[in-house]
């Protein structure tokens, strides 16, 4: 029988033109992937779901769980310490050793990030060309280094050039994550694990109260600024050099695990239907990707998502400080900040998990609410209610829990390899206009109100709010057209939910427009 696979890709189109050709029901599976035989031997051994031993699966997934989640987790705890180092740097001194002026200190925080944002998409296509551990490691090990330099700035400029350089190597984090992720779980599994590594962020944030409070006691020889950076920075280098070694890059080659494991790992991910590991660039890939309206849906909610955290992490020790709390309780108080975060996380997932399918857009939405509420009451509470304006402060956390969800509507709704790079890394893209642009709204002669930050986080909340209704719609909008299409094949003679079929599409590295078998989780 001829191989009629690569017709798949050629459905949409001509059904947007009424002109369904007969497709053979049974279509031997077309693999595009790198170990293309391991995947065709995972197909033939696990033709569909339903000959996954869900015992078997389950034991699989603990063991992934244990091997990957932790790995990815103190990364992003280090990942998080990383940027707050600025922020505890500030309550230590760095302002005044470095004579910095009027907005430089917001400059140093925001110009990271512009070392991010014009290295983001090209790091994320040489990262498809990579083994993606590797790569990750490799960026990971040079931020440590950069980090260390920080210790021995002397001047704005220099500090500047280094905090560039950080950006450019940070840049890759983020969407290594999320591909990393998208690999070895399924679209139902993607959100949890995901929070799982995303709330280290909250455990990096208490974290760096507790080593902000320690180096604060430290009397060396140099400035207690100087040994954060020293410290963070040795701590990071070492876990880049953890994740090269243990950190897996493919399913087909995730030592620990036997032959048979891996197959699994393999035959339960056909059902994403988003494809798994491809090293060449397909530049139709990329075209497409920026001329779909859903990219850019995405770059805007990495934006709004930014906009609070780019003003909560630099000077959130600046605004507790404000509120009449001595340097080393200011520390200190950051523990509970970033403790906060983990429980919103948390409650996130679980909410995630527990409401019916199709519900990350609504429980997205719900967590926007106590952000709201509590920059509102920030701004509303008299000057001297220090503790309630305090907590109040604290509530501005719970967005995390919007942003990790959504973050799956990412990695769920993205098919092909190349288009994957480029939507990940425009999300991040998009979160660093946020990132530099949120610092320039708490303006120092505003201290400690801060009442444009307070205001700036509060237009971006109601902003993203809407726009999960926006993402909820356009995906149910986007199923229909889906199910037209295969509605169309259906009547030509293909039964678009049989097994072969699906087969058919899972690894050919088709978009999630060219792929008839995709279907869009809001």
């Amino acid at each position: 029988m001829p191989d009629d696979s690569h017709y798949i890709k050629e459905v949409p189109a001509r059904v947007d033109y009424g002109r369904i050709e007969h497709v053979e029901n049974k279509l031997t599976p077309k693999v595009d992937q790198r170990h293309a035989e391991m995947y065709r031997e995972a197909l033939r051994q696990y033709p569909n779901d339903a000959a996954i031993d869900k015992d078997s699966e389950k034991r699989l997934k603990r063991k992934l769980d244990r091997r990957i989640l932790p790995l990815l987790g103190i990364c992003y705890f280090f990942y998080y310490v990383d940027k707050t180092t600025l922020s505890y740097a500030a309550i230590f001194g760095i302002q005044s050793d470095l004579h910095l002026q009027g907005t430089e200190y917001s400059w140093l925080s925001s110009i990271f990030y512009v070392g991010w944002l014009f290295w983001a998409i090209p790091s994320n296509l040489i990262m498809q060309h990579c083994p993606p551990a590797w790569y990750l490691a490799f960026n990971i090990f040079m931020w440590g280094v950069l980090l260390m330099c920080q210790a021995a700035a002397q001047n704005f400029a220099g500090l500047t050039a280094l905090r560039i350089l950080s950006g450019a190597f940070e840049a890759i984090a983020d969407p290594a994550f999320m591909l990393i992720t998208s690999m070895f779980y399924t679209r139902e599994e993607q959100p949890t694990r995901i929070s799982v590594w995303y709330a280290w962020n909250g455990i990096g944030v208490a974290g760096g109260g507790l080593i902000g409070y320690g180096i604060g006691h430290m009397n060396g020889t140099l400035a207690s600024w100087r040994y954060e950076f020293l410290v963070v920075g040795a701590v990071c280098a070492f876990w880049g050099i953890v994740l090269f070694l243990l950190l897996p890059n493919s399913p087909t080659t995730f030592w620990g695990f036997s032959k048979q494991e891996r197959l699994l790992m393999i035959a339960r991910v056909r059902r994403n239907q988003t494809g798994v590991e491809h090293r060449r660039i397909n530049w139709g890939q990329v075209k497409e990707a920026y001329l779909d309206y859903k990219t850019w849906l995405f770059t805007l909610f990495g934006f709004l998502g930014a906009i609070p955290n780019g003003g909560i992490s630099n000077f959130s020790t600046l605004v507790i400080k404000g509120l009449g709390f001595d340097t080393l309780h200011t520390a200190l108080l950051g523990i509970p900040q970033g403790v906060l975060v983990v429980i919103w996380i948390g409650l996130g997932a679980i909410a995630n998990q527990y409401m019916p399918p199709n519900s990350r857009t609504l429980v997205s939405a719900l967590f926007m609410l106590p952000t709201i509420a509590g920059a509102l009451g920030f701004l509303l509470a008299p000057p001297d209610a220090y503790i309630g304006r305090l907590i109040c402060f604290y509530l501005t956390g719970s967005y995390q829990a919007s942003f990790v969800i959504s973050l799956s509507l990412v990695t769920s709704n993205t098919g092909g390899q190349s288009k994957k790079m480029i939507v990940s890394g425009m999300v991040w893209f998009g979160s660093c206009i946020g990132n530099i642009a949120s610092p320039f709204f708490c303006k120092t002669d505003q201290a400690p109100s801060y009442h444009l930050g307070i205001g700036s986080l509060l237009v971006a909340n109601f902003a993203e709010l809407a726009l999960f209704f926006v993402f909820r719609y356009a995906f149910k909008w986007e199923n229909r057209r889906k199910e037209k299409v295969r509605a169309a094949l259906r009547e030509s003679g293909v039964a678009t939910d049989s097994a072969e079929v699906l087969n058919a599409t899972a690894f050919q590295n088709l978009t999630d427009k060219e792929n008839p078998n995709f279907v869009y989780v809001y």
